[in-house]
């Protein structure tokens, strides 16, 4: 085209002519920020379930995180038909579910577990906890997450309505359910009680997801929005370390009302940072390898989760077996948790090739061994 004057007949052309990144459907941009929160709060389940520290929760409470994150996507994906977007979210995870559930159920009936109970449904679409034995609870006493997941997918359509009608009543409102079950009745027992706690506790970063997309926290002064959220976390914490002689711990994963005041003052002051200030960090791109990990845990979220229990449980006895190689015993911290951890991570990396392609079919997508 340098060849040609400019307003000359060719030009004419091709300034009417759309360009192939006009003809061409665009790639949606995803926000790395987001993406980034998603990754930390994945190694740090994984680091919590490793060395079982207390005090992981409060440096970055994870579940809460992931639940602001998937209610603002929800309350995005509902510019769509809400019975579309229903399906899809059920499509995208129970097929994975169903592929882990297969092996970690085969187990359990080897290891003599019968199931004898309608129940054995929850085992098809996790709304409630699913049946299983002793030897097999470490794996699957995770869906608690996948089931109040669930149950807030079912719920969005209804939740995001009554947002709407009075979005920041309802925001501080959503914080009442798990101050009525932790001081006035504590609900029924089971697993409709186990439901309900966990779905109140988790309720308001679900609604905080809903005000993100709307743009609520930025139209709040910060001055509020920082008083509120240091007033939420300092008083789950408070709550957490003088009622720790009740169940031997700070861990906000044992205190269902500190988790919840905890993590809606963090996930708060992440979201509020994010709509102040356009935090989006696009920086992550020019460094090729960092951004590539993050791709490949959002792209995996669903089965690192799922999985990495498993890889945990498996590193155990792998490491047993390195005990009667010399050169192991006597050069490889095999005694440590810190070498547990990576041969963890590293199971988890065998797990994510060997079966992270069932989320891409659950998304009808072709499979890849790595996105």
């Amino acid at each position: 085209m340098g060849s040609h004057r400019r307003g000359g007949p060719t030009a004419v052309l091709a300034a009417e002519r759309p360009s192939l990144t006009d003809t061409l459907p665009q790639r949606p941009v995803r926000d790395r920020y987001f993406d980034t929160l998603r990754a930390v709060a994945l190694v740090r389940v994984v680091t919590y379930h490793t060395f079982g520290w207390a005090w992981c929760g409060m440096v970055f409470p994870s579940m809460g995180i992931m639940f602001g994150l998937a209610g603002t996507l929800m309350a995005k994906s509902l510019e769509r038909p809400a019975l579309k977007v229903v399906r899809s979210r059920l499509r995208r995870l129970l097929p994975p579910f169903w592929f882990w559930g297969f092996f970690v159920v085969l187990a359990m009936l080897i290891h003599g577990w019968m199931p004898r109970h309608y129940n054995i449904v929850f085992w098809i679409v996790p709304f409630g906890d699913p049946p299983g034995n002793k030897w097999g609870v470490q794996a699957w006493e995770i869906l608690w997450y996948l089931r109040t997941y669930l149950w807030f997918v079912l719920l969005s359509p209804l939740l995001l309505k009554v947002f709407r009608l009075a979005r920041v009543p309802v925001l501080l409102l959503s914080l009442a359910p798990i101050l009525v079950l932790n001081f006035v009745w504590s609900g029924p027992e089971g697993r409709l009680g186990n439901e309900l706690w966990d779905f109140s506790t988790y309720l308001f970063c679900w609604i905080l997801g809903f005000a993100h997309r709307d743009g609520v926290l930025e139209r709040l002064k910060p001055a509020v929005v920082v008083v509120l959220s240091l007033a939420a976390i300092g008083y789950g914490g408070w709550y957490a370390f003088t009622h720790q002689g009740e169940v031997g711990t700070y861990d906000l994963d044992e205190i269902p009302l500190a988790q919840a005041f905890w993590s809606a003052g963090f996930v708060m002051l992440l979201f509020w940072a994010k709509s102040s200030f356009g935090i989006d960090f696009a920086w992550l791109t020019r460094f090729k390898r960092l951004d590539r990990v993050v791709t490949i845990f959002n792209a995996r979220a669903v089965t690192i989760y799922l999985w990495h229990e498993i890889a945990l449980i498996l590193a155990v006895p792998l490491i047993d077996q390195f005990w009667n190689v010399p050169a192991f015993e006597k050069y490889l911290p095999l005694e440590s948790q810190w070498f547990m951890f990576g041969i963890g991570w590293l199971l988890i990396a065998v797990f994510v090739l060997a079966c992270g392609w069932v989320e891409d079919v659950a998304a009808r997508k072709r499979p890849r061994l790595l996105p």
